[in-house]
């Protein structure tokens, strides 16, 4: 392995250990750095109580270890938290952790992380979409949203550990595939946070080649795919990659996939005014019968700039009523931190709009 000051976030604990060899230190120091970053959440060289100080210092001169700084975090009234980071380059970016502990029957504490900053894809209803794509995240940064988090919450709470990741947040994973899968692999390590495939699940607005490629990198994580449409007029409107990627084409990826993995797949649906509609429900019907499949509805968050209104609830509920008695299985997400604006992107946005008032 070569390269000057890699970022230790995203180094496996076998590419550590390469490069403590390299540097003439011994094999276990590798074991030992990748513990203190993956695990305990060491932010600092300083931190590594077990690893000489001239041990330290010539790692230092090998790899950079800097977490992504928090700039803003909000609490939500359900418990929900919105982290606003700041990377070196001084972009932006997001993650949401949502507590799900006081259900019995959801014990799970899920951390909602980006893959870019920014997005190219563009659909209507959403925040990030409408900044536009700024560029892709390491897989440094990736993992370094879950250890900013984790170093955050253990001030209070020093047992604190995210249960489950969801890459739900800015930007779309697959267009950032190996940096994603990389975070993934890193964050499953047993030394790490020894997250199962299992409770990670990766969200995607139908990236088609990525489909295929994650049934066979990470047959074990869990796929949702942001359908928001049963009719290509309408998901050309709200998906502009359904132009690349129209329904069929996507759908039969769905297929391949879920011969290739035996999973079942999530898909989502925006709710909006439009979408809605016992003639989508129809569609959606025939689109997917006989696919393994869950579908989640969500009523779309307000968003600034944004012309997509949210149905109300006696029509969302019908709607989901129109799906189950054509046999799917669908339901209505429990929204989680709307009072804190908790939609990918909408924190972000706000901070630029409030440095470009305070900077006019």
């Amino acid at each position: 392995m070569s390269g000057d000051h890699m970022d230790v976030c995203g180094l496996s604990e076998a590419e550590l250990t390469a490069v403590c060899l390299e540097t003439g230190l011994p094999a276990y120091r590798g074991r030992q750095v990748f513990e203190w970053v993956q695990r305990l959440g060491a932010a600092d060289w300083a931190d590594m109580k077990n690893i000489s100080r001239a041990d330290r210092e010539k790692l230092a001169g090998r790899l950079t270890l800097r977490l992504p700084a928090p700039e803003r975090v909000r609490v939500s009234r359900d418990g929900t938290r919105k982290f606003l980071f700041r990377l070196a380059d001084g972009e932006t970016i997001e993650s949401v952790l949502m507590d799900y502990s006081g259900d019995r029957s959801r014990d799970r504490v899920t951390l909602c992380l980006s893959a870019q900053v920014g997005c190219a894809v563009g659909c209507r209803f959403c925040a990030t979409g409408r900044m536009g794509f700024r560029r892709d995240l390491s897989a440094g940064e990736i993992t370094g949203q879950l250890l900013a988090v984790t170093a955050y919450m253990r001030r209070a709470d020093a047992d604190f550990r995210a249960t489950n990741l969801v890459f739900m947040g800015m930007g779309e994973p697959f267009y950032n595939m190996e940096s994603f899968l990389r975070a993934a692999r890193i964050l499953n390590e047993e030394r790490g946070q020894n997250i199962g495939a299992r409770r990670m699940t990766v969200s995607t607005a139908g990236v088609v080649p990525g489909i295929l490629r994650l049934a066979e990198a990470a047959p074990q994580m869990g796929l949702a795919v942001s359908l928001h449409a049963g009719t290509d007029d309408l998901r050309d409107t709200l998906v502009p990659l359904n132009r690349k990627y129209p329904l069929a084409v996507l759908t039969d990826a769905c297929r391949e996939y879920a011969r290739r993995t035996g999973r079942r797949l999530t898909f989502e649906i925006a709710l909006t005014r439009e979408s809605a509609t016992e003639a989508q429900a129809r569609a959606l019907a025939a689109l997917l019968r006989g696919m393994p499949a869950h579908i989640n509805l969500i009523p779309v968050n307000p968003v600034a700039g944004s012309t997509a209104e949210r149905p109300t609830a006696a029509r969302a509920a019908a709607f989901r009523r129109a799906l189950t008695k054509r046999g799917l299985t669908a339901t209505i997400r429990a929204e989680k931190g709307v009072d804190i604006e908790a939609a990918c992107g909408q924190l972000r946005q706000e901070f630029n709009d409030f440095q470009r008032n305070k900077n006019s």
